[in-house]
């Protein structure tokens, strides 16, 4: 019997198919083994030794594995052909070596680009050794990682509070963001004019637009004022026009290569609207059941006899006009290409979308893309014919028009793979009229508009990765992990498609950029990619790698840690000033306190994070949020300033900005009340009634009928509630603290206190299916989001992660993951300790020894056992 290791149950399932009765497939569940997330686990003083750990689940996956490795005749890793997977298959093989399973068994490595029966019985007739260099380059990826992310997070924890942590590639990727943000607030926009001339010739309408002006050619900006725009236009109009000469040009529109997981995501992005993250998750799912090739690569090239199956493929649906006389080869132009593996392609091209047998609509609409793709990529190009018509203008003034139109004369690959939407609406593919020499066609109008010009756009998840790869940044298959790591740590957020800089992760990238510049460069990162590809490659030992790494990092760190706090913030303050303290219309200083006025603002350093706070602390203590001082809603909100007078106090009603956001104060009685907003509601928004309602918070509703204690309604942390004898229960609506009654309010803590203090049982949202040592897996809905549950095991679900969209397999590795993790670490009973306490007068510290002696041994054996 032959043992076969793969990484999920899916690929299993798919492959016991092809396997005869002399072939076991067992799952791992992806990597079995990892760094403990704790100091000391890659060590630069020995070696860079790496002490790996076992999580809860996989020791229960090793030991089935273990104890059928022991029971056959031969191991065959079959784990995914990249990085990655020969990782995962060295973790199993060297704790088979451990637990001394293998004895004189042979070991053999297949891989396979598809999980096709062909694909497979192939690999399995042609094994390998373990790639070496393969698995060298994941440790050291692995190890730099660590290194990175358990020396830099430290500093970064101390000299900037309110940082979460920082990572080799994910650091670079948010400088990308930040730098954009920056470049956007400081882009000055510049007013200019365009002249437009609308024909109509043979019924047919066409645009022409300034070409040139006395004599000297116009470019975009040049005509800057409504007056030069509408002398021009004028002189148009009062000209003779006739067309002074016609070009006609054919072109070509060549296919696109077929892609990559670069290329995939972006497509998957522009054209579907699916996340990274989603793309991977689908494409994972469409490989392991068969449909399509291995979707982590860089390669763009596709297999002879893919090619061959393509262009029969076409020639069976289009004709053979469609098909080139050659067929195409592509070849990567990224930096850092490895193209040891085949472009994403469907496994087998005479399954069209609509013949594939899968009830997933996603699904569906990936596999049409792709399908499309590899199709597109071998057939004819696209032949257009372009027109280029100069009109000249008869008048006192020189002027020259230009019309440009562009017709389809075979449409080619573009009849199955259309251009992109921003392609579409190119004026210059719109098409002309027959226009001949000395043909004079009506002029209907001359149109003079206004325009601006525009800063950079922010970047979308397809742009940023496109940039990324262009830079020769981290890797095709961890580009959507690094993205979501930003997001996860609120360091960038998603809003409407395009990333945006929160905060926080601006003043990281500052920091960085001020104190670890080196390690922020995209070419330093770019070179350290091309070293771990070395290693790869076999060209490079990979401890020389992180010896020289380590060096000059370890060194740099520690110059870094004697850093004085105000070095810190006066490294921020000159980086961010232009963001913190954006220029005022009115010309005034930005940075002078609206409080005293007379002191400057300046970024600060406190527990929970940076905020704004002026320099004559303590005499004046204005301060206020870093993202309003940002946005300039902190002038706004400072200027509300006195919202009217108590109708009852006659007190004054103040809005004031403070660390934590806007908030309502009024002093009456030398006693100061104060209440802050509730979420949703802007400071813009106050007017006298609701500052009153909300500065009389908490207010009393009425004594309980059962014991005569009084109910007080109120505004806390987690929204509006009652309480009653010290037990809280929520409203559901925050209008509703301002009018609850009495009988509502013992309704709702009636309700409260038959409930347990507890939600009621949490709704079911999806069930995957059950779980490899059996129960239910379900996806739920809680109190704080969406979450995977599997007998007493809760696994949060990520934050872009829609719950419809988690598949069984995705639920097993989150469930792995919480496992792996163990239980919340318990505090220390103290009645344990009191015991202890009471034995010491009674002089029985012997006794006291032995106690814990005897327990120790025993606990080591019950760990044996299990």
């Amino acid at each position: 019997m032959k043992v076969v290791i793969v990484e999920s149950p899916a690929k299993a399932k798919t492959i016991n198919k092809y396997l005869g009765n002399d072939f076991e497939v067992y799952a791992s569940f992806g990597h079995v083994r990892d760094l403990p997330s704790k100091d000391g686990s890659v060590d630069p003083e020995h070696d860079f030794e790496m002490k790996w750990e076992v999580d809860a689940a996989s020791k229960k996956r090793l030991t089935e594995i273990t104890r059928a490795v022991k029971a056959s005749d031969e191991l065959i890793l079959a784990t995914d052909p990249d990085r990655e997977g020969e990782a995962i298959s060295w973790h199993v093989l060297e704790v088979l070596k451990e637990k001394k399973a293998l004895k004189d068994k042979p070991v053999k490595r297949v891989v396979f680009n598809a999980i096709t029966k062909n694909a497979v019985l192939e690999a399995m007739a042609n094994p390998r050794d373990l790639d070496v260099p393969l698995v060298d380059a994941y440790l050291a990826r692995r190890a730099l990682d660590y290194l990175v992310g358990f020396t830099l997070s430290p500093v970064l924890w101390r000299k900037l509070p309110g940082s979460r942590s920082a990572g080799r590639v994910q650091s670079v990727a948010l400088r990308l963001v930040c730098e954009r943000e920056t470049e956007i607030e400081k882009f000055k926009p510049q007013e200019y004019w365009s002249v437009t001339s609308n024909f109509e010739k043979d019924g047919t309408k066409f645009d022409a637009r300034l070409y040139a002006l006395d004599g000297k050619k116009v470019d975009k900006l040049d005509i800057k004022t409504s007056e030069e725009a509408e002398s021009i236009r004028a002189a148009i109009k009062a000209g003779n026009i006739v067309v002074d000469n016609v070009e006609k040009k054919p072109t070509k529109r060549n296919p696109y290569a077929p892609f990559t997981t670069s290329t995939i995501q972006q497509d998957a992005s522009s054209r579907l609207g699916f996340s990274p993250s989603r793309t991977m998750q689908i494409a994972q799912r469409l490989y392991e059941d068969g449909s399509i090739t291995y979707m982590r690569t860089d390669g763009v090239q596709i297999a002879p006899e893919a090619i061959d199956a393509t262009r029969r493929q076409i020639a069976s649906d289009f004709g053979d006009n469609y098909l080139p006389e050659k067929a195409r080869i592509y070849q990567s132009k990224a930096k850092n290409a490895q193209e040891a593996h085949e472009a994403i392609r469907p496994t087998d091209l005479s399954r069209t979308p609509a013949l594939l047998k899968n009830s997933d609509p996603d699904q569906k609409k990936l596999y049409d893309l792709i399908w499309k793709r590899t199709m597109a990529s071998q057939m004819r190009s696209a032949e257009i014919e372009r027109t280029t018509a100069g009109l000249r203008v008869e008048g006192a003034r020189p002027i020259e028009l230009r019309a440009v139109g562009s017709v389809v004369t075979f449409p080619g690959f573009m009849s199955l793979y259309g251009v992109s939407t921003v392609e579409k609406d190119d004026e210059n593919s719109k098409e002309l009229p027959k226009l001949d020499v000395n043909d004079r066609p009506s002029l209907l109008d001359v149109l003079a508009e206004q325009h601006h010009t525009q800063p950079p756009a922010r970047f979308t998840e397809a742009s940023l990765i496109k940039k990324m790869e262009e830079l020769g940044i981290g890797r095709p298959s961890t580009y959507a992990a690094t993205l979501g790591v930003l997001r996860d740590r609120d360091y960038i957020r998603l809003e409407k498609r395009v990333l945006i800089p929160e905060d926080r992760g601006r003043l990281v990238t500052a920091f960085l950029e001020s104190f670890f510049e080196r390690y922020v460069e995209y070419s330093f990162t770019a070179n350290l990619e091309e070293q771990l590809d070395g290693i790869s490659a076999g060209e490079v030992n990979y401890k020389d790698v992180l010896t020289n790494f380590w060096r000059d990092f370890s060194a740099h760190v520690v110059e870094i840690k004697d850093l004085r706090v105000s070095e810190v913030l006066d490294a921020l303050n000159a980086l961010l000033g232009s963001h913190i303290f954006p220029a005022k219309e009115d010309g005034s200083d930005p940075r002078k306190c609206p409080d005293c006025d007379t002191g400057q603002l300046s970024l600060k350093l406190g527990k929970f994070g940076a905020f704004i706070g002026c320099e004559n602390y303590p005499e004046c203590k204005h301060t206020r949020q870093l993202a309003e001082s940002a946005t300039g809603q902190a002038a706004e909100t400072a200027g509300i300033g006195v919202i009217g007078q108590h109708p009852e106090f006659g007190a004054d009603i103040e809005m004031k900005s403070g660390r934590f956001g806007p908030y309502l104060e009024m002093v009456h009685n030398d006693e100061k009340k104060r209440a802050g907003l509730p979420k949703g509601w802007s400071p813009e928004s106050i007017d006298l009634e609701k500052a009153v309602k909300l500065i009389s918070l908490p207010r009393d509703v009425g004594e309980h009928p059962e014991d005569g204690k009084m109910i007080t309604a109120g505004l806390g942390r987690y929204g509006p509630f009652v309480l009653h004898n010290g037990k809280y229960a929520n409203l559901p609506d925050i209008e509703e603290v301002f009018s609850v009654g009495l009988n509502r309010a013992v309704t709702v803590l009636a309700e409260k206190a038959a409930g347990g203090g507890r939600r009621g049982a949490a709704a079911t949202l999806k069930e995957l299916g059950d779980h490899p040592d059996g129960g239910p897996i379900t996806v739920k809905d809680g109190r704080y989001g969406a979450y995977v549950n599997h007998a007493k095991i809760n696994a949060t679900l990520p934050k872009d992660t829609d719950p419809q969209d988690v598949t069984l397999e995705r639920a097993l590795e989150l469930i792995a993951e919480k496992v792996a993790k163990g239980p919340a670490k318990k505090r220390k009973a103290p009645a344990k300790k009191k015991p202890a306490a009471k034995k010491k007068p009674a002089a029985k510290k012997p006794a006291a020894k032995k106690a814990p002696a005897k327990k120790k041994p025993a606990a080591k054996k019950t760990t044996a056992a299990t």
